[in-house]
């Protein structure tokens, strides 16, 4: 309770979408169970603040479609191999908080009943009513569809009040703030600035399926301890995309 009582929480649910990097810590490949232990403390003190928490995690530290298809893959092919890596970090994910007593699901757009849960949005929204932190795996079942437009839509479709973001920077830049000091911070900026300007924030399709749900985008540094927490308490630096 000490945890409700000293935040003012803005969200009540909210989908967190974070890179397969993002679980490779210092290695160049596959997952590092400490950084996959870290980044599970920090969703777990958001759930402790009493939120609704969908993940959605990406594939690329284990395979990528789109390199697999520049490499000569067929892309249908590619895709699909990258859709499983993301079930594999999705299970990761879910032994960590599972570690920390937090009730977690698994829910595939490719059904593999052995493991995880088919995708049924009626019961992903059940789930999330029972305070359990559901990890959405797969992508959207589709190829040619990155796990950001597949965050995108699981967050419109379970009424998420905003995606977060998490990345290595704690916010979007008008250039790439390691190569450039002089890079310029944005507060806030507008769905159509971030698809003119190319900045990378998520994919265009994402960007465009966001701004037509009017579904704001926060972004942050995942690697700032406790900075989920903190801009759900109101606090911390990041950027956040809106219309």
């Amino acid at each position: 309770m000490s945890a409700q009582a000293d935040a003012k929480v803005t969200y009540k649910r909210v989908l967190l979408k974070i890179s397969g990097e993002a679980l490779m810590g210092d290695q160049g490949f596959g997952l590092h169970p400490p950084t996959v232990a870290r980044i599970a403390q920090e969703v777990k003190s958001v759930h402790d603040m009493g939120v609704e928490i969908c993940m959605v995690i990406g594939g690329g530290n284990i395979f990528r479609g789109l390199q697999g298809s520049a490499q000569g893959m067929e892309r249908t092919t590619a895709d699909y191999m990258g859709m499983l890596a993301t079930v594999m970090n999705a299970l990761g994910m879910q032994a960590a908080l599972e570690a920390l007593g937090i009730h977690t699901r698994v829910i595939s757009a490719i059904p593999m009943d052995q493991v995880c849960e088919p995708y049924i949005r009626r019961r992903a929204v059940r789930h999330l009513e029972k305070k359990r932190v559901c990890i959405f795996a797969a992508g959207t079942g589709n190829p040619y569809f990155t796990t950001d437009t597949a965050a995108t839509l699981r967050a419109n479709e379970m009424g998420c009040e905003a995606i977060f973001k998490g990345t290595k920077v704690d916010g979007v830049y008008d250039r790439d703030p390691k190569k450039f000091p002089d890079a310029k911070r944005f507060d806030t900026i507008s769905y159509d600035e971030v698809l003119q300007k190319h900045l990378g924030v998520m994919d265009a399709s994402a960007i465009a399926l966001a701004r037509d749900n009017n579904l704001p985008i926060i972004v942050f540094s995942l690697d700032e301890p406790g900075g989920f927490r903190g801009i759900l308490a109101g606090q911390g630096t990041y950027t956040r995309v809106q219309g």
